[in-house]
């Protein structure tokens, strides 16, 4: 296992196959410096990076706590971290000579980055998404068919983000020689927790020289929602080895945690096997895998990476959640207060920030990671807020 007791390779016959070629050709790659050198170029060339450490001065004065600053993924091409590690991936694939990209997605943005990145290297694309989310977010469905991609949408089970990726497993399976699988969180047989985190690093290595630059010292906090979490370990990983520093990721409590309504893996789920890995994962008393929930496509999975299961083990970082109607009125207090509309994944992260800040002194720096942006998700809350838009 790579992870402790977390990880490994729970797939077989002709997918075990293709994820070892992955694992080779990962191998080869991870120590190519014109492979890192070409990911780089990409990375500030193309997707805007390094991405901005703002100083919500607003936000921590309404507060009245520790200084907070938002890392805006937000703000590169995309809209979300998510492109990150789908040019690492992508650039991986074409020195498989692969020509095919297939990826899942539930909010959509790891779809749109991908169909983006299709576009761009000029490559076959295909995005599997639940029927559910393409309700929720179907702006990045036509997104996605804009940049060439062929979605195809998912009507089993709760037609949500894992019947996306059992949809996107099946599909490779059918078509190995030329198409490459690109999950898009920090999921799935290894090596594909550890390459997403490697992909996604960046946003933390760059809060820590950026925020030297500012304050000359380490945040006391960092923060991240936690669906997948590859937005939560590309921020949590520079720091893991700096105990000085909190690091807390936020899960989606949907309607609650007494209810059965909710993606809490971390805080109600036990030890398990999910799409090829050993983690931790939310179970019925039957065996099988829970139905979950959230107001937020990005966050609604049943497991979680096994980076962050080892995390939780070890107490490093510390997992807590937010429910939907905190969510929203963290996503309406950025929106209000600082004029950035947040992703209502990335909102959850504000919930706890709002929280804590106040019970910090005014000395105390909150890094928060603002995964992505809202506009996908105006609609959804205008109507969960029975706001009547005007067609």
């Amino acid at each position: 296992m790579e992870f402790g007791k977390f990880g490994g390779q729970f797939v077989g016959g002709e997918v075990l196959q293709a994820v070892k070629e992955v694992e080779r050709a990962y191998a080869k790659y991870a120590d190519d410096l014109d492979f890192w050198s070409e990911f780089k170029t990409y990375l500030k060339e193309y997707a805007n990076r390094p991405s901005l450490l703002y100083y919500a001065a607003n936000l921590t004065e309404m507060l009245g706590g520790a200084k907070i600053y938002l890392k805006r993924e937000d703000l590169n091409h995309t809209g979300s971290h998510k492109i990150n590690n789908v040019l690492g991936q992508a650039l991986l694939a074409k020195r498989m000579n692969k020509t095919k990209l297939i990826a899942e997605t539930g909010a959509g943005q790891h779809g749109v980055a991908t169909a983006t990145i299709a576009a761009l290297f000029g490559m076959e694309c295909e995005i599997h998404m639940g029927y559910e989310d393409v309700i929720k977010q179907s702006m990045n469905v036509y997104r996605m068919e804009l940049l060439g991609a062929k979605v195809i949408i998912v009507h089993d089970g709760l037609k949500t983000l894992k019947e996306a990726v059992d949809s996107a497993l099946c599909a490779w399976s059918k078509e190995l020689d030329k198409s490459f699988y690109l999950i898009g969180s920090a999921v799935g047989p290894h090596p594909y927790p550890k390459m997403v985190r490697e992909f996604q690093k960046v946003i933390g290595e760059e809060i820590k020289e950026q925020l030297h630059s500012k304050e000359q010292r380490l945040p006391d906090y960092v923060i991240a929602c936690v669906g997948g979490g590859s937005n939560a370990i590309g921020a949590f990983y520079e720091f893991i080895n700096h105990e000085e520093v909190n690091l807390i990721g936020v899960e989606a409590a949907g309607k609650g945690l007494d209810t059965k309504e909710h993606a809490s893996t971390i805080t109600k789920g036990v030890e398990g096997v999910i799409h090829g890995m050993n983690t931790i994962c939310l179970f019925e008393e039957n065996g099988e895998i829970s139905p979950v929930y959230s107001l937020s496509a990005g966050l609604d999975y049943p497991g979680v990476g096994p980076e962050h299961a080892y995390l939780h083990e070890t107490k490093r970082v510390k997992y807590v959640s937010a429910t939907d109607e905190e969510a929203v009125r963290a996503f309406e207090v950025l929106s209000r207060v600082e004029g950035i509309i947040p992703a209502i994944e990335s909102a959850h992260a504000l919930v706890e920030t709002i929280k804590l800040a106040p019970k910090l002194n005014k000395d105390q720096i909150i890094v928060v990671n603002l995964s992505g942006r809202g506009d996908k998700d105006v609609k959804q809350i205008a109507k969960y807020r029975n706001y009547e838009l005007v067609d």
